[in-house]
């Protein structure tokens, strides 16, 4: 596992002033080099200059970098991840000296070029050394000075640099702002949770960092007698508590972004909400933000995450007070699957306020009497949960995306269920649970997990793959016990169940080697936070999403041309008043035609929150579809209701439907805003139903709305079009073959766009022929052939998972491997493939236990997905007609 994290560069904030005594810092002769990088006309030029610096007997290489302009600049130190180097730094360094910043990166004691021993980020050694290179800081003309000696500087990293950086702030004053990411608060707790040792995550740790002989004698003593007893001491954690922000915790009083990953075993969330807690009780500002990924994989949002720093730097070390920073609390949620990589999709949800980890408390009540827990001999076989090392594989999102890797071995553990919920759930935070446990033994250590069941319980998946320890001291005479569960953020569907479950071993952690009993029953509910506050943005779309198919206008004129052309229509259905769209029997023949169909007998229904897509081959009848649904052509035979109303030329309902087929128009001579508002006056709906600057930052055109249509590009007018199909926000969203034209980057934001757009409630109908983009888009699909309808469902259901899986693998797998995976249990057959293995499954195999059995092998798994896409599905749907 690559604990070096580079993506995760990390800005920072404003200044104080030095405590710790000034101490010699001498620049080697010889040892200074300079380099000067130009990027383009338009963008300053960087300068770099690398130097071995002596410090306390330690040499540390560092790069220094300065804007080729003449001034003085706020300065950031970058501080690199456990087991990387300045190296690492360099790209992020140079963006921030190119927006107006003095960098300063430096290879960590032990770790790339510098000398000394490993500290753990001692505060004599590592923290030490952060205040010497603010003294030579000081001294540079480059650097902005808030008064002699004290400069005008943010500190910033991930992970083991993300520590420093809170560190830096608690030990010197002059220190201005920091924005630590995906690290630790205490690092006792992190590796020691509930008095468990965290043995996987910390042999990873200490073999990063070149094994413990690169460690401080003292470090890997304490190691190693931790390892061999597979207990932590108190000397242990007092050992890691005095190397820990914690320890200072009282002294951080600087402006705080933090930046946690919610996809990290190693430091949970709770890491960065005890940070909170403690900064914010300082009085200094702190805003919390959990991305996708984390030390256990998943998408590190690099971009957005170093945008947002960036903002946080000008705002706090350049004083731009106009700087927004973003919310107090930002969240990252999953909002679908991307079948092109089987990542999965990101949307952000945010609050005014951070809520904790204990918000908006409901009780889940579970069922399950007394059961009985056996602790085997050797603590094996270990259950498995996250799997360390393994995560940046692709491991740790096959919970995200509905795949299960969590295995408990039968007699090893207690389940409680909850009934079915009768609606969604939304857990943002730590659930609690209170249990009654006694042990044949004094000391009982138990893991607890929520797991997310699916109806029927054919399928369970754990949250992120994170697990809670707990080491119940007096267990022999029976304990009550209230269980702290990882914190997460986790939608739990209507129809499914909470199961809490406490086994006896995982593979990650050290349970006791001795055998023993633990009989476990409930004590209350299960309570779980909802923090209520925590919402998606309150536009329906965002404002950075700039382009969308181009949409509406001959729609909207054919309306508006029919609105005095109405005919008598059936009553509405008030069982179908929420339903966006029935379509049954219907029919058009061919013009001039008694036996040609365009659409025959076509029925299927949408319901809200649906992305469906509209397929078939060329001639099978979408677009006819589509135009009859709008109005524009009547049916021969059989009828369409939206939201009950049965449409017909000039119906009213289709007020609340969007669209755009055949292309858009606008008059040439008038500016873009003059033609959204020509089109919504001739509506003659009142102009405050238009929510007209909504659609304008959706067209993202800026300056050009005042100028005339005809200067318009192709991909202006597209953007032009779109706002216009929203005007109103309509229920209803048609789009026929709306990627016509767009490069891959328009196509991938239209996409994200119909998937929000259908998540605040509202429906979307698109047809395209574009297979993998509706795979990635759509929920429901309606699959045409001929006119008829072929099939209609959910994606799943028409793709199929089948009996056939694609494992993709980070390396080619051997021979003997693969006939040891054919050989397993549930499996049918395994081949080699370029990218992994081809595996088919015997009746009752699961994809599940498969994933479990090839980490057991060691078959390093990047990727598992179904063998059938939708072309596969959608070719042997219509016969190769297309």
């Amino acid at each position: 596992m690559d604990l070096r994290l580079p993506a995760l560069r990390t800005l920072l904030r404003r200044p104080r002033r030095l405590t710790a005594s000034a101490a010699a810092v001498v620049v080697l002769a010889g040892a200074g080099t300079w380099t000067a990088a130009v990027a383009s006309d338009d963008t300053p030029s960087v300068r770099r200059s690398d130097r071995i610096m002596a410090v306390d007997g330690v040499r540390l290489d560092t790069s220094y970098f300065t804007p080729a302009g003449a001034g003085r600049h706020p300065a950031v130190l970058l501080a690199h991840g456990y087991g990387g180097s300045k190296d690492d730094m360099r790209r992020q360094a140079e963006d921030l000296t190119r927006a107006g910043y003095a960098v300063l990166t430096w290879s960590a004691r032990g770790f790339g070029r510098s000398t000394g021993k490993i500290g753990l980020n001692d505060p004599k050694g590592e923290v030490a050394d952060v205040s010497r290179l603010l003294d030579w800081l000081a001294k540079q003309p480059e650097v902005r000075l808030d008064k002699p000696g004290d400069p005008r500087v943010g500190v910033a990293g991930g992970s083991y640099g993300g520590a420093i950086s809170l560190l830096a702030a608690g030990h010197d004053r002059r220190v201005d702002a920091i924005a630590p990411a995906i690290t630790y608060w205490n690092l006792a707790d992190a590796l020691f949770p509930n008095g468990v040792f965290k043995k996987l995550w910390a042999g990873v740790f200490v073999n990063t960092g070149g094994g413990c002989a690169k460690l401080q004698p003292e470090l890997c003593r304490m190691y190693e007698r931790v390892a061999e007893s597979g207990t932590p001491d108190p000397a242990a954690r007092k050992t890691l508590e005095e190397r820990s922000p914690s320890a200072v915790g009282d002294r951080v009083k600087v402006p705080t972004l933090l930046v946690q990953g919610q996809r990290d075993s190693l430091f949970t969330l709770d890491q960065a909400d005890a940070a909170e807690k403690a900064i914010r009780a300082n009085g200094a500002p702190v805003d919390v933000d959990w991305i996708a990924g984390g030390h256990d994989g998943g998408d590190m949002e690099t971009g957005r995450v170093e945008a947002r720093m960036r903002a946080w730097f000008d705002r706090y070390l350049k004083d731009d007070k106009g700087t927004d920073t973003g919310p107090a609390f930002r969240i990252t949620r999953t909002g679908g699957v991307d079948s092109t990589n089987g990542t999965a999709q990101l949307r952000g949800a945010s609050a005014d306020t951070y809520p904790g980890l204990r918000d908006h408390r409901r009780a889940i009540a579970l069922t399950g009497g007394e059961q009985h827990v056996a602790n085997p001999a050797g603590a094996s076989p270990p259950g498995v949960s996250a799997l360390p090392g393994l995560g940046g594989g692709g491991l740790a999102q096959l919970s995200a995306l509905g795949v299960g890797v969590s295995l408990d071995f039968p007699g090893q553990y207690a389940k409680f269920d909850s009934a079915p919920l009768t609606r969604d759930l939304r857990i943002t935070g730590t659930p609690t649970a209170t249990v009654h446990i006694t042990s044949t033994r004094d000391d009982a250590v138990l893991f607890g997990k929520v797991y997310d069941v699916g109806p029927g319980g054919t399928r369970q998946v754990l949250p992120a793959q994170l697990v809670a320890p707990l080491r119940v001291t007096g267990a022999k005479a029976g304990k009550d016990v209230t269980v702290t569960l990882p914190a997460i953020d986790h939608e739990v569907q209507k129809g499914h169940r909470l199961r809490l479950v406490l086994a006896s071993t995982d593979l990650g952690y050290a349970s006791p080697a001795a055998p023993a009993d633990y009989t476990v029953s409930l004590e209350g509910d299960l309570s779980v936070p909802t923090a209520p506050a925590v919402t998606t943005a309150a536009a329906p779309l965002p404002a950075w999403v700039w382009w969308l198919p181009a949409a509406g206008a001959v729609a909207a004129l054919a309306l508006l041309l029919t609105t005095r052309r109405r005919t008598d229509a059936p009553a509405p259905d008030p069982e179908l008043a929420d339903v966006p769209l029935v379509i049954k029997d219907l029919s058009k023949r061919y013009a001039k035609s008694t036996d040609r169909y365009a659409v025959r007998e076509l029925s299927f229904r949408v319901e809200k929150g649906q992305v469906l897509g509209l397929l078939g081959p060329n001639g099978a009848g979408k677009t006819t579809t589509l135009r009859m649904l709008m109005g524009l052509i009547r049916p021969d035979d059989g009828e369409i209701r939206v939201f009950g109303h049965t449409i017909r030329p000039g119906a009213s309902v289709l007020s609340r439907v969007g669209a755009f087929v055949e292309g858009a128009g606008f008059l040439p001579h008038l500016s873009g805003r003059e033609n959204l508002e020509l089109y919504w006056r001739a509506t003659g709906r009142p102009p405050g139903d238009a929510h007209l600057d909504e659609a304008l930052e959706i067209a993202g055109l800026g300056d050009a709305l005042a100028r005339a249509v005809r200067t318009y590009s192709q991909g202006m007018r597209q953007r032009l079009a779109i706002a216009q199909a929203m005007l109103g926000l309509p229920d209803l969203l048609i789009l026929d073959e709306p990627t016509n034209g767009l490069d891959p980057p328009q196509i991938r934001e239209m996409r994200e766009v119909m998937i929000r757009y259908a998540a605040a409630g509202r429906t979307v109908i698109v047809s395209s022929h574009l297979l993998a983009e509706v795979e990635q888009s759509c929920t429901h699909l309606v699959v045409m052939d001929r006119g008829r309808l072929v099939q209609a469902g959910p994606v799943r259901d028409i793709v199929g998972s089948g009996d056939t899986l694609l494992v993709g693998t980070a390396a080619p797998v051997e021979e003997p491997t693969v006939e040891k995976v054919a050989a397993l249990d549930g499996v049918a057959s395994a081949v080699r493939t370029d990218d992994g293995l081809l595996i088919r499954l015997e009746p009752g195999g699961t994809a599940e236990r498969l994933v479990v059995e090839l980490v057991r092998l060691e078959v390093p798994v990047a990727s598992v997905g179904p063998h059938r896409r939708l072309e596969d599905a959608f070719l042997t749907l219509i016969g190769g007609s297309a």
